[in-house]
């Protein structure tokens, strides 16, 4: 039996610990940009979390900016991509793994400012492989809706 600190924490339990430190949501953000170096790029803020659902926010700066001076189009799939990744992995983590096979997104209008990203998300439960679609929905700081990304996952719950 594997000693409990030699154990990979899932997403879930990192996410309980560090949500409940003084600056525990940007400890866990900056530790996903970590594992997932692209995802860093992005420097977001996971904000809410639990199975099916995710709240991720990007400011708005330099990096991520175009020649149009708003939000770039791959930055924002970037943010779509981690809140439907976040809502499907956190159910899925411990139990099995997930992949995304397909991800689309619609540009609804310029993105400026701080953006938020939401997923909600029927994430399957039962063992076997699955495969869905997750959707999230990305707004600008006055609420409108500046893109929406849909990704298809395929996820394998093994116990």
């Amino acid at each position: 039996m594997r000693s409990l600190l030699n154990q990979r924490p899932t997403i879930a339990q990192l996410w309980g610990t560090c949500k409940q430190l003084p600056g525990g949501r940007k400890l866990f953000s900056r530790t996903l940009g970590r594992m997932a170096p692209y995802t860093g790029t992005i420097d977001c803020d996971v904000e809410e979390l639990r199975t099916g659902y995710a709240v991720v926010a990007m400011r708005d700066r330099r990096a991520v900016r175009n020649h149009l001076q708003s939000v770039h189009a791959i930055a924002l799939m970037n943010l779509g991509e981690v809140a439907t990744g976040l809502a499907v992995m956190v159910g899925v983590d411990g139990r099995g793994r997930g992949i995304i096979t397909h991800l689309s997104m619609d540009y609804l209008k310029k993105a400026r400012g701080r953006i938020t990203a939401t997923c909600e998300a029927e994430v399957p439960d039962r063992v076997g492989t699955h495969d869905f679609e997750a959707e999230a929905v990305l707004r600008d700081a006055g609420g409108a809706i500046v893109a929406r990304a849909r990704a298809v996952w395929k996820v394998e719950i093994e116990h």
